[in-house]
């Protein structure tokens, strides 16, 4: 021990609780700004849930590059020089604040959006970013050479009060921060929470720097800097090791997103959990041991993988099994990953190798996968290549684990057989146990998988094997999952959009559907009798479908805007002389929808002009003249959520110019787990505008998809441009004080949630 680090150690042993408080305040400023910028961009890119996986996959690597300059730091003779030096860094870092969204790089672009937003947020908060991801290596780095040198306290411990900072911020942002706070006081006061880490790193630094003169050892590949010197193989390791969590918790966010909300309180929660993992892993008395780990991990895995293709199912029971494979599965690598650390020597080298495994994971779904996959294949591939991390076990594998193996897949494949069976007619009705075939099919689903599932975990000693099982379970699960005839699918930076079809002989058989997830976003019948009537959502007899005859019923010219394309459903209403003009920000959709190999709803049967603009409705509607619109169609579904910016007075204000005196503006608010009825009605009251409310519920004998229930809110700018639809029962008068209107600076979509919640259990409070 040198005569600085025994100086040093004087110092800072009288205040050991600072470097907690170092690290847990740096933790907590990187990991509220992760949200908060992601929703300072959200009004630029549509809402989607790429914009958080690329913006996870930038922190990511900004988090590498930290690291990566705490680990060269090292190499610098003097602690006392490292501490000027980074005090130097985050100085400067602090000229890009406060904190706001550059416009060096102009308008997002819809052809190249990551690559904008990645630019955006490397210019806008990258330094800072990077420099406060080096405080925990750096920290615990002194930490290793003052307290442990002297005490033997672990420094990795510390890691696990590094991730409890970033969780509690994590946490606070959608319960406390986002309610509570407008987005601009937001902004600024996490750049003053910058300012004042400042202050308390100098705090450290003279504690650590106090009496020091002597050089520090530099770090070397040799043991004579404590330990021996990692192998590649080790490195190795250590990437695999944390690519799989990351890699998993982009997915799992994906697939919650596409069927929840595409919002930053949603996007928190694995990442929640994702830091929780770590907590467990780097605690030196873990909450969960590894051997309990590795017992739940193999029951959630084996049921996440027979229930994932199954989207119709529960709500609560996709979020609860899924959270849970995914949490255990994190849980279990990130144990192994600690098991296998190197002495704190070799500490900051060790946090740069598994910050590289966090942004190979994160790259390859944020980048990669979409370029490669069609659909979110990605999720379930890494979940079970997971699996391989298990214990592989000893000698050769005994033989009723072979039966065991043998019969877990013939029961996973007997599951899509029985699917195929029933859709093929092969399965009639079961009389005797007073079951249609359909219900006896269900039945055999269900029980083939559970038969497979419980396969799977008698064999999860065998990481070999249980891999094996849960690969062909995934595998049959896809064949046997909710049953649609998918034609085709395409992938884009805003999702997954499938194009499927139904026999619906009331129709006159073939009816072609699109959807993003589990959300149906148009369908078109294929019998020249129908094939131009709109479907679900536009039918006449919906609320929008009403607003169309009615205005086409004053047999005028009509000008109509529409945000959000779908199939294209509504340029079925234009006649001769009528002008449409879709906002749409997926390219991909445009391709699809006016393809008439896939649907023909604008080649066929629009009899007005129609014409298209790329982009997000908030920036392309702004660039149209005023007073423009008699009607103006606000349906920018993106997995079943209205994006959250396009329901904020600003943008009420910005429509209502857009429309003529005389003309309506159309929002569609039907949402399964979201209230936005409330908000919207409060944000046209206190745009200046006047509103109806209807909730519609289709028909109960109207064939599927003939119609659909929807809630839909028109607004006007006076009230004479509602007088017809106010002498109609069927619309309401809104009531604009159930909830604070949305703005830029304020969303409330935890309160929407809750709305929604207690909505559905009248015994909520």
């Amino acid at each position: 021990m040198t005569t600085q680090d025994v100086a040093a150690t004087s110092a800072v042993g009288r205040s050991p609780l600072l470097f907690v408080l170092t690290i847990f305040a740096s933790a907590s400023l990187v990991f509220l700004v992760q949200p908060m910028i992601a929703k300072l961009v959200l009004p630029l890119l549509g809402g989607g849930p790429s914009i958080w996986n690329t913006s996870l996959a930038f922190f990511q690597t900004a988090l590498l590059v930290g690291y990566g300059y705490a680990h060269s730091l090292q190499r610098v003779q003097s602690i006392r020089m490292q501490a000027g030096i980074h005090l130097a860094a985050m100085i400067l870092a602090a000229l890009v604040l406060p904190m706001h969204v550059t416009g060096v790089f102009g308008a997002p672009s819809s052809e190249h959006p990551a690559l904008w937003l990645l630019g955006v947020m490397a210019v806008s908060i990258g330094a800072p970013f990077a420099v406060l991801s080096a405080t925990a290596p750096l920290v615990q780095a002194w930490h290793a050479r003052t307290l442990h040198a002297d005490s033997g306290s672990e420094p990795y411990a510390l890691y696990a009060a590094s991730n409890l900072g970033s969780l509690i911020a994590l946490l606070a942002y959608p319960i406390v921060v986002e309610p509570l706070t407008s987005l601009h006081a937001q902004a600024m006061g996490w750049s003053l929470g910058y300012g004042g880490f400042i202050l308390l790193m100098a705090a450290l630094m003279y504690f650590v720097t106090r009496g020091a003169a002597a050089p520090a050892p530099v770090v070397t590949e040799t043991a004579e800097a404590g330990g021996d010197a990692p192998t590649w193989r080790n490195r190795l390791t250590w990437v695999v090791l944390a690519a799989i969590p990351s890699s998993l918790m982009m997915g799992v966010t994906t697939h919650l997103t596409t069927d929840v909300a595409s919002a930053p309180f949603i996007w928190v929660v694995p990442l929640a959990l994702y830091l929780v993992t770590f907590i467990i892993a780097f605690s030196t008395k873990p909450a969960i041991s590894q051997d309990t780990t590795l017992i739940l991990q193999a029951a959630a895995v084996a049921a996440c993988a027979s229930l994932l293709p199954f989207k119709a199912s529960n709500l609560f029971l996709q979020l609860f099994i899924h959270l849970s494979a995914y949490f255990l599965t994190a849980l279990m690598c990130h144990q192994a990953l600690v098991a296998r650390r190197p002495n704190p020597s070799r500490l900051t080298e060790f946090y740069l190798w598994m910050s590289f495994g966090g942004v190979v994971g994160g790259g390859f779904n944020a980048f990669l996968a979409p370029a490669i996959f069609n659909n979110v294949w990605e999720y379930p591939l890494v979940l079970a290549l997971a699996c391989l991390v298990r214990p592989w076990g000893e000698g050769p594998i005994e033989r009723w684990r072979w039966v065991t193996f043998a019969l877990g897949c013939l029961a996973a494949v007997a599951a899509p057989v029985a699917t195929f069976a029933a859709y093929t007619g092969q399965i009639g009705r079961a009389d005797m146990l007073g079951m249609t075939g359909h219900d006896l099919m269900l039945l055999l689903v269900k029980v083939a998988l559970a038969v497979a599932v419980v396969c799977a975990f008698l064999v999860r000693r065998r990481g070999i094997v249980f891999f094996g099982i849960i690969t062909i379970i995934s595998l049959a699960a896809e064949g046997a999952g909710d049953k649609v005839d998918v034609l085709k699918s395409w992938r884009s930076f805003f999702g997954v959009v499938r194009q499927s079809e139904l026999q619906l002989p009331e129709m006159g058989g073939t009816v072609r559907m699109l959807s993003h997830g589990t959300t149906l976003h148009g369908a078109q019948a294929q019998d020249p009798r129908w094939r131009c009537r709109p479907l679900v959502y536009y039918a006449p007899e919906t609320p929008i479908g009403q607003v169309f005859t009615q205005r086409l019923g004053e047999r005028r010219v009509l000008r109509i805007g529409a945000v959000g394309l779908g199939t294209g459903a509504v340029a079925a209403y234009t006649r001769p002389g009528d002008h449409l003009t879709f906002f749409e920000i997926d390219p991909l959709v445009i391709r699809v929808a006016t393809d008439p190999a896939h649907f023909s709803y604008t080649t066929e049967c629009a009899k007005g002009q129609i014409d298209y603009v790329v982009g997000d409705a908030r920036l392309t509607l702004a660039r149209q003249p005023t007073n423009q619109f008699d009607i103006l169609l606000i349906d920018a579904f993106s997995s079943d959520s209205v994006p959250a910016h396009l329901l904020t007075v600003e943008a009420m204000k910005a429509y209502l110019t857009h429309i003529k005196p005389d003309g309506v503006l159309i929002l569609h608010l039907s949402n399964r787990n979201l209230d936005l009825r409330s908000p919207a009605m409060a944000v046209a009251y206190a745009a200046g505008g006047e509103a109806l409310l209807q909730r519609h519920g289709a028909a109960k004998n109207s064939p599927m998809l003939w119609e659909s229930s929807e809630d839909a809110l028109i607004v006007a700018r006076n009230e004479a441009a509602l007088a017809a639809f106010a002498a109609d029962r069927r619309w309401t008068p809104s009531e604009p004080t159930l909830a604070r209107p949305w703005t830029d600076d304020y969303t409330n979509l935890v309160g929407a949630l809750y709305g929604r919640m207690k909505e559905r259990w009248d015994w909520l409070p």
